[in-house]
């Protein structure tokens, strides 16, 4: 998969796109990401990206030009069928966002500063907007190498142990299990028993109910009864009967 950044600011970008399992599969070709400074597209000589908006009011907006010229200078290295502006009134992303993005061959990720992009870009240019939550950034760099880690996660190769994407949180489209590792015990809290046993049904059972657990306390929105396994229901009985026996055990 080939993505191209466009952006005013690549300095930002360079730290994050060198480091650590982004940056390995970069350097070996899983992933390719190239950085594209929009404001080599000005024309004029003081390399003018923005002016003030129509109409007045506060700030400035990203004018149409350098950012045309930025995409279009992109032909022929991708296929631009998926631009995608970094919007806060964009969609928001998703693991299933994420996998549908996976899928496509490449992708452009176009970094709005300021009061934002000029709607003529918005509306004949870009093909999706995404954001990454309800709150305001400076602009859309961070949240394009948000995009980025959570696209290339879905690579091939990319992760060396395919089950440690599978166990991530909203990937199976609940929360993650809580997770453990050496010592076995640690201040007086010690390791569930049932993790260092070795039954490995056992193990995938209890990871799967306590993933359940915390989804209903942390976020139950997700839990969708209507697309719930039978299993999974089991399990929130369960958890139900748990809860009520706590509840009488702690009653005066």
């Amino acid at each position: 998969m080939r993505v191209d950044i466009l952006t005013l600011f690549p300095g930002i970008l360079e730290g994050a796109l060198n480091a650590s399992l982004l940056g390995r599969a970069i350097e070996k070709g899983l992933v390719t990401v190239a950085v594209t400074n929009i404001r080599d597209f000005a024309t004029d000589r003081h390399r003018t990206v923005d002016d003030e908006p129509y109409g007045g009011g506060a700030g400035m907006v990203m004018q149409c030009g350098p950012i045309y010229g930025a995409v279009e200078s992109l032909r022929g290295r991708n296929s631009l069928e998926r631009v995608v502006l970094m919007s806060p009134r964009g969609r928001p992303l998703t693991q299933a966002v994420v996998r549908e993005l996976a899928a496509a061959p490449d992708l452009v990720l176009l970094c709005a500063r300021y009061e934002g992009v000029d709607e003529r870009v918005s509306r004949d240019l870009v093909t999706d907007e995404i954001s990454i939550g309800d709150y305001v950034l400076s602009g859309g760099e961070l949240p394009a190498l948000v995009v980025v880690e959570a696209v290339s996660r879905m690579l091939p190769g990319v992760i060396g142990d395919w089950e440690s994407v599978e166990t991530d949180s909203f990937y199976s489209g609940i929360l993650g299990p809580p997770q453990y590792t050496r010592p076995p015990e640690f201040r007086g809290m010690e390791v569930p028993a049932v993790l260092r046993e070795g039954n490995h049904a056992a193990i995938a059972r209890w990871r799967r109910k306590e993933a359940l657990r915390v989804t209903r306390a942390r976020r139950p929105d997700l839990l969708n009864d209507s697309e719930m396994a039978p299993d999974d229901r089991k399990l929130l009985a369960e958890l139900d009967r748990e809860a009520r026996a706590t509840e009488r055990e702690n009653e005066p």
